[in-house]
């Protein structure tokens, strides 16, 4: 009877809707259980952590004071201790407890972080004015504030110093925004329009045009450009001087004592003495910095503004562009195309397409898109340029377009069974009506297809913004702090190279001088990566399931 039962419950297919649900809720578990690792590590990195200071004593040797952050520690046997030459005694445990520590100080000890043995380290203290300096070059600083200097000039020292060196912070946090301003933007609108006026000459010299009055025309837009940087010159220079005009004498815990410019300075904070609330803002500041701020120090410290910019930048120019010729193509091989061995072929060719590796696109965009077609636009159209080339290397234009032949089959498959799903009476209906085909299939069948369309834009953004390796060959490098968008005509620079979050990653992972540093960085921005592709698919999502509200009627 328990047999009997047995074989009617597996004939009903229950035992396979279990397997079924409980391989989703693996999958599931296991997705939240990564994302969650990813965000713990990466988002722990940007939390004001307390700073110890400590005597390190090394049996056979002077007793140091070391201060840094906890990062790690670990149980490590004593025998591979002893091998890498420490006076390790052998008569204790078998185990001795390793630490890595985050000392900075990197033009004193040479390196940001130590790996100390925990046993012989004496004394742990926090204490509350010890002072971590975050700076522009060399990374932090760890020591003790004793005070602050204006044009070489001691102006506070003692307990005064630390409010005043907060607001001196400050100041040149704005200076150094102004600078910022002046060189990216104003300066670079001049040396943009000098680059052109130089092209402008070189084209006329080709055409054999550069006469008299010509060159007088063109003397004359050189010296306005000239004067406007002269007189931005002279406030860079001044506005230069006040940014390196103040400076902070600090001292080591060893005892080394040091004068660090206000100018190299980002931040400065003690944070054995913030309360949990300050911490909380500090964090989000940090966060804030992480996702509209520029890398710095071989990125590992900044942000990452940049490549969000260009990841989602290519990702959209990619739509754009991937969206129109999958549909076309679509469109011609269901509605037009004559159903034989032919239209066959090549829906095994798309959909072999699909598997291709995606180096391979990398090769093709490369060998055709930047060097036979970029080049042939070099030689057709910016002859002035030339040797240097304008579309002839690789650049956002050459990079969308080898994401939008990768993504390509997708959009194109999606759309077909989006377009083989609509009753063939809607499109008599249509016929019936007096509609000719060409408006059949732009009134009636594209629009029900729609949330289909939209269904493979999505597909591609998924696999298009995670995409790292033939972006490699096209267009995205390690650092392009200058965006593709600006106020310069024409305004987006199809033929700048780009950062890009997928590469960021790889290159901060294992490319890195400073690898300890570059570590939570790489969680940080894998979860960053993430949101933006979940951002670019809740997006179309929404727009998928207004188009399907709105034709569902007309299904039914």
């Amino acid at each position: 009877m328990k047999q009997q039962n047995l074989k009617t419950w597996f004939k009903s297919g229950s035992p396979w809707v279990w397997f079924t649900g409980g391989g989703v809720s693996i999958a599931v578990i296991m997705t939240i259980g990564l994302l969650a690792l990813i965000a713990v590590r990466g988002l722990a990195h940007f939390w004001p952590a307390d700073v110890l200071e400590a005597d390190y004593r090394i049996p056979g040797q002077e007793v140091r004071v070391l201060a840094g952050e906890l990062v790690e520690a670990e149980e490590v046997p004593r025998a591979r201790l002893a091998a890498s030459g420490l006076p390790v005694d052998a008569a204790g445990g078998e185990f001795m407890t390793r630490e890595l520590l985050k000392v900075g100080n990197r033009e004193l000890y040479g390196a940001d972080f130590s790996w100390v043995v925990g046993e012989w380290l004496e004394n742990p203290r926090t204490p509350a004015d010890l002072v971590v300096i975050e700076r522009r070059e060399w990374g932090n600083f760890y020591g003790y504030l004793l005070g602050v200097k204006e044009s070489g000039r001691l102006v506070a020292e003692g307990e005064a110093a630390w409010a005043e060196l907060q607001q001196r912070i400050e100041r040149v946090a704005e200076l150094h925004a102004q600078l910022a301003r002046l060189e990216k933007k104003d300066i670079g609108r001049i040396n943009h329009g000098l680059e052109r006026l130089r092209l402008k000459t070189r084209a006329l010299e080709l055409d054999g045009a550069l006469d008299a009055a010509a060159q007088a025309d063109l003397a004359a837009e050189r010296a306005q450009w000239d004067a406007k940087y002269r007189e931005l010159e002279g406030r860079l220079v001044a506005l230069q001087q006040e940014f390196n005009r103040d400076s902070m004498l600090v001292r080591t815990t060893d005892g080394r004592e040091q004068e660090i410019s206000l100018g190299k300075v980002v931040r400065a904070y003690q944070p054995n003495a913030m309360a949990s609330f300050d911490k909380l803002g500090f964090y989000f500041a940090k966060l804030w910095e992480f996702v509209s701020d520029e890398p710095r120090e071989a990125n590992t410290e900044g942000g990452i503004f940049p490549a969000i910019f260009g990841t989602v930048l290519m990702t959209l120019i990619m739509a754009a562009i991937v969206t129109p010729f999958g549909v076309i193509a679509a469109v011609y091989l269901r509605e037009y195309a004559r159903q034989g061995p032919l239209t066959r072929v090549i829906r095994i060719a798309v959909n072999n397409l699909a598997g291709v590796p995606a180096i391979v696109y990398g090769v093709f965009g490369l060998g055709f898109f930047v060097y036979v077609l970029g080049g042939s636009i070099d030689r057709l159209f910016f002859p002035e340029a030339a040797p240097a080339p304008t579309f002839g290397t690789p650049g956002l234009m050459w990079a969308s377009l080898t994401l939008a032949i990768l993504t390509l089959p997708v959009v194109i498959v999606a759309t077909e069974e989006g377009l083989a799903r609509i009753p063939r009476a809607l499109r008599e209906g249509s016929l019936a009506l007096g509609a000719t085909k060409a408006e059949t299939l732009w009134k009636v069948v594209i629009p029900m297809a729609s949330p289909a369309m939209m269904t493979g834009l999505i597909l591609a953004v998924a696999r298009a913004a995670g995409e790292v390796a033939p972006l490699m060959l096209v267009g995205v490098v390690k650092l392009a702090p200058s965006l593709p968008l600006d106020g310069n005509y024409p305004y987006l620079h199809l033929d700048q190279k780009i950062m890009h979050l997928g590469f960021h990653i790889y290159d901060v992972g294992f490319q890195s001088p400073n690898v300890e540093a570059a570590r939570p960085l790489v969680y940080a921005t894998a979860l960053l990566l993430v949101l933006v592709i979940a951002l670019l698919n809740m997006s179309a999502v929404y727009i998928r399931n207004r188009l399907r509200e709105k034709y569902k009627a007309l299904e039914h």
